[in-house]
Formats: C-alpha cells, sequence, structure tokens
C-alpha cells in the first residue's frame, strides 16, 4: 500500500482495482528487475568481510 500510494502516487480505487500482476509490472517499472537473493557462501563472505563490532553505538554498547 505504502509504494502504492507513495511512490506511485495512486490513487485509492485506482490502487484497489489493480491486480497483484499488475503492481508486480509497476513496481518492476520503478524498481527494476528482481536480484537474486544471496546465496549462503555470500553472505559468509560478506560477514567476515564487515563483522558486527560491539561498543560502536550498538545494542551492546
Amino acid at each position: 500500500m505504502g509504494f502504492g500510494f507513495g511512490v506511485l502516487r495512486l490513487a485509492p480505487d485506482v490502487f484497489w482495482r489493480m491486480t497483484p500482476r499488475e503492481l508486480a509490472q509497476a513496481i518492476r517499472a520503478i524498481r527494476g528487475p528482481a536480484t537474486a537473493p544471496l546465496v549462503r557462501a555470500e553472505l559468509d563472505d560478506l560477514l567476515a568481510r564487515f563483522p558486527d563490532a560491539p561498543g560502536k553505538g550498538g545494542r551492546d554498547d
């Protein structure tokens, strides 16, 4: 709803008449094609390169 009203600036009646397929296509037109999610190896690489550091303003302070 936020994307339809806020980004696409649709009137409520237009938003509620859209099919899920129409809404998905409108979102793709704005955001571009979806990217594939990370595989576990990519996530592990990011975690190793950018570890959480306690004491930098997080909850561990």
